[in-house]
């Protein structure tokens, strides 16, 4: 009798068929970067290393605004407002922390249009505890993002000191950073205009979404609000100095968390980051003391500490895409430039920035996002700039800071006009003389 044919030899078949495929997959598993067609892409998991740093950043980048930015500022104003000064920064903290998770961080990272997010993420909705923003928590994320949209408004307090409501502040922070912060961050962080494949602006920690767009609105504030009484005097000269300095060391430390956290993650870029930004910081304080010693003829603690932050501002929208070289040329520029700016432009044009956040933080903006495009290597970025041929990088950042300077400047006239007609601005006379502690808080120093 004849074997029968057919159905043995064919199971034998596919059972040999899926022995080789699965042979043949687990070779291809065993080269690096060759991947089956058919695999799905790999599911996003939480990277403990990347957590850690940046709950640490996070926590850094609080304590630049308080108690940082609290007694940078409190120290550089007159005895009679040092508790005001101090309360600006901690009432905006509390106040820009609600509005974040109420509609902040919505208009900013919620998917909407080139402008602005829509309400999808209003009140954090979708939010769990497992969710996540790469290998990151999505909750981390959230919060990394709510200390650079609470530092923002509370820099701006800088340039009207010793003369703004506090009603009139509270209203003031609480439209500008909807209005204003919120949709300058969406536009280069969030997936708007600024972010176009092939045009993006390079704004690695907040060059533009902070720095230039608090100075613009600080110098915008100065003008509206008029100049301080007896501005010019030696009535308006620091009170304590220490204070300051002690803030601004407190900035220097916090901006690691600042310009290294936004790698958002642990690794070799945020390191480069934490590097240059020692760097250019350094730098800059040497550059803006050995001016002002010419100048001058005495390099003054108020001048390190303003040339450290010109420093620490400068760098950071090209923190994750300069090399060392980079840090010293932006450090050098920004310490300089900004010098000039916070003294003779000032003076030439007569505007009362009481505590030089045009100066520093607009101007020091500003020479850091244009050298970000001079200065970019794309070994450490991903984008070259115009040392390596990309000239058409300068174009970009240029574009990024005409945006940023228009929608502030204007934004932020507009918003000042409403509050003046709801609340008013400026405190009266009296109180401008006899202090704003007494007159707003019904506290002072002894």
């Amino acid at each position: 009798m004849r074997r029968p044919v057919g159905p043995v030899p064919t199971r034998m078949g596919s059972q040999m068929n899926r022995m080789l495929k699965t042979l043949f997959a687990a070779c291809l598993a065993l080269v690096p970067g060759v991947a089956l067609a058919q695999d799905a892409a790999p599911t996003p998991t939480l990277d403990s290393g990347n957590t850690a740093w940046l709950l640490t950043s996070t926590a850094l980048v609080l304590f630049m605004t308080i108690p940082g930015l609290a007694l940078f500022y409190g120290g550089m104003v007159r005895k009679l407002n040092v508790l005001t000064m101090a309360m600006q920064s901690f009432a905006i903290a509390a106040l820009v922390s609600v509005l974040w998770v109420v509609v902040g961080f919505s208009l900013a990272f919620g998917p909407g249009n080139a402008y602005v997010g829509d309400l999808s993420r209003a009140f954090l909705s979708g939010l769990e505890v497992g969710s996540l923003s790469g290998t990151i928590p999505e909750s981390v994320f959230i919060t990394f993002q709510m200390t650079f949209a609470i530092i923002t408004p509370a820099l701006i307090t800088g340039a009207f000191a010793d003369r703004m409501k506090f009603s009139a502040l509270l209203l003031f922070t609480a439209l500008w950073s909807l209005i204003v912060y919120s949709p300058v961050c969406h536009w280069v962080w969030g997936g708007g205009f600024l972010m176009q494949q092939g045009h993006a602006v390079l704004d690695y920690a907040g060059g533009t979404v902070v720095h230039i767009n608090a100075g613009v609105a600080g110098l915008v504030a100065a003008i509206i609000l008029g100049k301080r009484k007896g501005y010019g005097t030696s009535d308006m000269k620091p009170h304590n100095l220490v204070l300051s300095l002690i803030g601004a060391a407190m900035l220097w430390v916090g901006w690691f968390g600042f310009n290294a956290g936004s790698a958002v993650a642990a690794d070799g870029r945020a390191g480069m980051a934490m590097l240059v930004t020692q760097v250019a910081a350094a730098t800059a304080t040497l550059a803006w003391v050995f001016v002002e010693w010419g100048v001058k003829g005495k390099p003054s603690v108020l001048g390190a500490v303003s040339g450290a932050v010109a420093g620490l501002v400068a760098i950071t929208p090209a923190a994750g895409f300069v090399g060392v070289d980079g840090a010293l040329g932006i450090g050098v520029a920004a310490g300089i430039i900004c010098y000039f700016a916070s003294t003779t432009l000032k003076h030439a044009l007569k505007y009362d920035d009481s505590l030089d956040v045009w100066g520093v933080h607009g101007v020091g903006g500003i020479v850091g996002a244009i050298l970000t495009g001079v200065f970019a290597k794309a070994a450490i970025g991903g984008t070259a700039g115009a040392l390596e041929g990309n000239i058409g990088q300068v174009w970009t950042q240029l574009w990024g800071i005409l945006a940023t300077v228009v929608w502030s400047g204007v934004a932020t006239a507009i918003i000042l006009y409403v509050v003046k007609a709801i609340t008013g601005l400026r405190v009266d006379e009296d109180a401008e003389r006899d202090g704003l502690d007494l007159a707003l808080h019904g506290e002072s120093i002894q």
